[in-house]
Protein backbone atom coordinates (compact mmCIF):
# COMPACT_ATOMS: atom_id res chain seq x y z
CA UNK A 1 0.00 0.00 0.00
CA UNK A 2 2.65 2.54 0.62
CA UNK A 3 4.02 2.00 -3.01
CA UNK A 4 0.58 2.60 -4.32
CA UNK A 5 0.25 5.57 -2.04
CA UNK A 6 3.77 6.81 -3.64
CA UNK A 7 2.91 6.22 -7.05
CA UNK A 8 -0.81 7.89 -6.84
CA UNK A 9 1.05 10.80 -4.90
CA UNK A 10 3.67 11.53 -8.11
CA UNK A 11 0.52 10.94 -10.44
CA UNK A 12 -1.18 13.83 -8.48
CA UNK A 13 1.84 15.94 -8.54
CA UNK A 14 2.48 15.20 -12.42
CA UNK A 15 -1.22 15.88 -13.15
CA UNK A 16 -1.12 19.24 -11.23
CA UNK A 17 2.49 20.79 -12.83
CA UNK A 18 1.09 20.63 -16.11
CA UNK A 19 2.27 17.30 -16.92
CA UNK A 20 0.81 14.17 -18.40
CA UNK A 21 1.09 9.97 -17.57
CA UNK A 22 2.39 8.21 -20.50
CA UNK A 23 1.53 4.21 -20.62
CA UNK A 24 2.44 1.46 -22.51
CA UNK A 25 3.09 -2.17 -22.37
CA UNK A 26 2.13 -5.58 -24.69
CA UNK A 27 -0.32 -7.76 -25.24
CA UNK A 28 -2.27 -7.77 -22.47
CA UNK A 29 -0.47 -5.37 -20.79
CA UNK A 30 -1.27 -3.08 -23.74
CA UNK A 31 -4.47 -3.47 -22.97
CA UNK A 32 -4.06 -2.92 -19.37
CA UNK A 33 -2.21 0.34 -19.81
CA UNK A 34 -5.02 1.62 -22.63
CA UNK A 35 -7.83 0.88 -19.73
CA UNK A 36 -5.57 2.68 -17.43
CA UNK A 37 -5.02 5.96 -19.78
CA UNK A 38 -8.89 5.73 -20.25
CA UNK A 39 -9.72 6.33 -16.58
CA UNK A 40 -7.96 8.84 -16.51
CA UNK A 41 -9.00 10.84 -19.15
CA UNK A 42 -12.08 10.09 -18.58
CA UNK A 43 -13.49 9.44 -14.98
CA UNK A 44 -12.63 6.48 -12.61
CA UNK A 45 -16.04 7.02 -10.45
CA UNK A 46 -15.86 10.86 -10.15
CA UNK A 47 -17.25 13.45 -12.04
CA UNK A 48 -14.19 15.87 -12.93
CA UNK A 49 -12.69 17.33 -15.54
CA UNK A 50 -10.23 15.14 -17.83
CA UNK A 51 -6.84 14.67 -17.09
CA UNK A 52 -4.18 14.54 -19.62
CA UNK A 53 -2.59 10.47 -20.29
CA UNK A 54 -1.38 8.89 -23.36
CA UNK A 55 -1.57 5.31 -24.08
CA UNK A 56 1.30 4.57 -26.77
CA UNK A 57 -0.34 1.80 -27.61
CA UNK A 58 -2.66 3.18 -29.80
CA UNK A 59 -1.80 4.90 -33.03
CA UNK A 60 -1.75 1.99 -35.55
CA UNK A 61 0.40 4.22 -37.52
CA UNK A 62 3.10 5.40 -35.33
CA UNK A 63 3.45 1.64 -34.22
CA UNK A 64 3.65 0.52 -37.67
CA UNK A 65 5.77 3.06 -38.88
CA UNK A 66 8.37 3.06 -36.40
CA UNK A 67 8.25 -0.90 -36.29
CA UNK A 68 9.14 -0.61 -39.68
CA UNK A 69 11.79 1.95 -39.84
CA UNK A 70 13.29 1.36 -36.51
CA UNK A 71 11.97 -1.92 -35.63
CA UNK A 72 9.60 -3.11 -32.65
CA UNK A 73 11.98 -2.50 -29.95
CA UNK A 74 11.64 1.50 -30.54
CA UNK A 75 7.78 1.75 -30.96
CA UNK A 76 7.86 3.35 -26.84
CA UNK A 77 10.99 5.11 -26.98
CA UNK A 78 10.55 7.09 -30.04
CA UNK A 79 6.94 8.02 -28.88
CA UNK A 80 8.66 8.86 -25.43
CA UNK A 81 10.91 10.85 -27.28
CA UNK A 82 9.10 13.05 -29.52
CA UNK A 83 5.89 13.51 -26.87
CA UNK A 84 7.43 13.18 -22.91
CA UNK A 85 8.98 16.12 -21.04
CA UNK A 86 10.06 16.25 -17.87
CA UNK A 87 7.17 17.06 -15.79
CA UNK A 88 5.81 14.07 -17.36
CA UNK A 89 5.36 10.45 -15.62
CA UNK A 90 5.70 7.39 -17.75
CA UNK A 91 4.48 4.08 -16.42
CA UNK A 92 5.14 1.01 -18.59
CA UNK A 93 3.50 -2.33 -17.95
CA UNK A 94 5.46 -5.82 -18.66
CA UNK A 95 5.13 -8.57 -16.66
CA UNK A 96 8.38 -10.02 -16.82
CA UNK A 97 9.85 -6.38 -16.09
CA UNK A 98 12.14 -7.11 -19.76
CA UNK A 99 9.97 -6.45 -22.45
CA UNK A 100 12.67 -4.29 -24.42
CA UNK A 101 10.68 -1.91 -25.75
CA UNK A 102 9.23 -1.05 -22.58
CA UNK A 103 12.83 -0.95 -20.92
CA UNK A 104 14.03 1.30 -23.87
CA UNK A 105 11.21 4.01 -23.24
CA UNK A 106 11.63 3.80 -19.72
CA UNK A 107 15.46 4.64 -20.27
CA UNK A 108 14.62 7.35 -22.59
CA UNK A 109 12.20 8.74 -20.27
CA UNK A 110 14.54 8.40 -17.70
CA UNK A 111 16.77 10.29 -20.16
CA UNK A 112 14.14 13.12 -20.22
CA UNK A 113 13.89 13.45 -16.31
CA UNK A 114 10.62 12.34 -16.00
CA UNK A 115 9.25 10.23 -13.34
CA UNK A 116 8.76 6.24 -14.08
CA UNK A 117 6.76 3.63 -12.83
CA UNK A 118 7.18 0.06 -13.41
CA UNK A 119 3.65 -2.41 -13.25
CA UNK A 120 6.05 -5.86 -13.46
CA UNK A 121 5.57 -9.28 -12.23
CA UNK A 122 7.99 -11.84 -10.98
CA UNK A 123 11.05 -9.88 -9.14
CA UNK A 124 10.66 -6.79 -11.44
CA UNK A 125 13.02 -7.86 -14.25
CA UNK A 126 15.12 -5.19 -15.59
CA UNK A 127 12.43 -2.67 -15.26
CA UNK A 128 13.02 -2.66 -11.13
CA UNK A 129 16.14 -1.64 -11.54
CA UNK A 130 15.62 1.35 -13.99
CA UNK A 131 12.28 2.78 -12.31
CA UNK A 132 12.02 5.24 -9.78
CA UNK A 133 8.87 3.21 -8.38
CA UNK A 134 7.98 -0.16 -8.62
CA UNK A 135 4.86 -2.12 -8.32
CA UNK A 136 5.82 -6.06 -8.82
CA UNK A 137 3.28 -8.60 -8.56
CA UNK A 138 5.46 -11.30 -6.79
CA UNK A 139 4.39 -14.04 -8.81
CA UNK A 140 5.52 -15.82 -12.06
CA UNK A 141 1.87 -16.33 -13.28
CA UNK A 142 0.79 -14.04 -16.23
CA UNK A 143 -2.75 -13.85 -15.61
CA UNK A 144 -2.30 -13.43 -11.82
CA UNK A 145 0.20 -10.28 -12.29
CA UNK A 146 -2.37 -8.95 -14.90
CA UNK A 147 -5.05 -9.07 -12.52
CA UNK A 148 -2.75 -7.40 -10.15
CA UNK A 149 -2.31 -4.68 -12.59
CA UNK A 150 -5.79 -3.85 -13.10
CA UNK A 151 -6.29 -3.82 -9.37
CA UNK A 152 -3.71 -1.73 -8.59
CA UNK A 153 -4.45 0.93 -11.70
CA UNK A 154 -7.93 1.26 -10.50
CA UNK A 155 -6.60 1.97 -6.94
CA UNK A 156 -4.47 4.57 -8.44
CA UNK A 157 -7.12 6.08 -10.17
CA UNK A 158 -9.33 6.08 -7.05
CA UNK A 159 -6.32 7.71 -5.32
CA UNK A 160 -5.67 10.17 -8.10
CA UNK A 161 -9.61 11.23 -8.03
CA UNK A 162 -9.60 11.57 -4.02
CA UNK A 163 -7.39 14.94 -4.56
Amino acid sequence: MPRIAAVAEAMRHCLKSGGKILLMGNGGSAADSQHIAAEIVGRYKKERKGMPAIALTTDTSILTSVGNDYGFDFIFSRQVEALCTPNDLVMGFSTSGNSRNVVLAIEKAKEIGAVTVGMTGGTGGKLASLCEHNLIMPSADTPRIQEAHIFIGHSLCDLVEAD
